[in-house]
């Protein structure tokens, strides 16, 4: 099978499963991590000859898209602020959105040897990439799950950063050690939203890093405030990515935990989408 074979069969076999613009963004992704092409490669090596799995791995392909698995799930992997992430099942995909929380924090943090926090640190994309990015800074993260833990320790590996990671919970997280920053991404869509939300999501990524009851929707953001109004030090800086809903009730919890200088932040898209705030 050709290159040229291969991306016909794929932009024929995802017609209506998306937008022709997302079908070639797939093919594109699934040239690079599955075939080691890149967009120059696929532009001058259209005759070129792929391995012999190709058209098995192909066929393969196409039938979970059009069950709506994730392509990340299917390679294996994402991209993140510059870097490749290991996903799977057992953590979030990373959103491009939550790029701009790292480049808040790095704008905003230039002090180096900072201590850091990622509560609900999943793939550990956002310890690792603030790890990359801060001037020797010390980096702790933690999950409740073990599966997500041993992903993110990978990704660090992988990477070449040095974080602790810790199996804890939220809700009850350990004892407190002290901090520069502390900051989560964590579950906040509430149960009622399900029905707006793409099968891709609702059927393959992880439940509990997703959703938290209607009737406590800052179950975690009370939780991860109080923890932060005892660990950081004066002036630390505490960052969250938020539900749009919320962003005047995250305000007043901060504001409710002693917490000075809180900001309810728009992303690229005009939605309202983090909070930061000074202890």
């Amino acid at each position: 099978m050709k290159l040229k074979e291969a991306i016909e069969q794929l932009r024929n076999g995802l017609a209506g499963v998306a937008e022709p613009q997302e079908v070639q963004a797939m093919i594109r992704i699934i040239c690079e991590d599955i075939f080691n092409y890149d967009q120059v490669d696929v532009a001058l090596r259209q005759e070129s000859e792929l391995p012999d799995f190709a058209q098995e791995r192909i066929t393969d392909i196409i039938s979970r898209l059009r069950r709506h698995e994730p392509l990340q799930y299917i390679v294996g992997s994402a991209r993140f602020h510059g870097h490749r992430f290991k996903v799977t099942p057992a953590v979030l995909i990373p959103r491009p959105e939550t790029e701009q929380l790292i480049d808040m924090i790095v704008d905003e943090n230039p002090a180096s040897d900072l201590r850091v926090l990622d509560m609900g640190t999943g793939s550990g994309c956002i310890a690792i990439s603030l790890a990359r990015a801060l001037k020797f800074a010390q980096f702790d993260a933690l999950d409740v799950s073990r599966d997500a833990l041993a992903v993110a320790r990978e990704n660090a590996a992988l990477l070449k950063v040095k974080v602790r990671f810790f199996e804890s919970d939220m809700l009850s997280p350990q004892p407190p050690a002290r901090y520069d920053i502390i900051v989560s991404n964590p579950p906040y869509v509430c149960w009622s939203e399900r029905e707006s939300m793409e099968r891709n999501v609702l059927d393959y990524e992880p439940g509990q890093a997703l959703f938290v009851p209607d009737n406590d929707p800052l179950l975690f953001y009370k939780a991860i405030a109080a923890y932060a109004a005892q660990s950081l030090e004066r002036g630390g800086r505490l960052y969250l990515e938020i539900n749009q809903r919320f962003g005047n009730e995250v305000k007043r919890l901060l504001e409710g935990n002693g917490f000075d200088e809180v900001r309810i932040i728009e992303d690229s898209y005009g939605k309202t989408r983090f909070a930061a705030a000074v202890k």
